[in-house]
């Protein structure tokens, strides 16, 4: 799969699923950049964080009408 394929993959993604998809990878976005700075953090606190975090709206299971 190319480059193009992937961008057109991801442009077909419900909201939903982008935002979600993003919000997993924070932990290990965040650990990358400590690192890069010559400040590692532990993924597990960065998670831990994370999880104390409330997560936007549309992550939240609907309620049931």
């Amino acid at each position: 799969m190319n480059w193009k394929e992937n961008i057109a993959r991801w442009r077909s993604l419900p909201p939903e699923e982008k935002l979600r998809r993003n919000w997993e990878a924070i932990p290990l976005d965040v650990a990358q950049s400590m690192a890069f700075e010559r400040e590692p953090v532990p993924m597990t606190r960065i998670a831990a964080t994370l999880a104390r975090i409330e997560p936007p709206a549309l992550l939240k299971p609907r309620k049931a009408s």
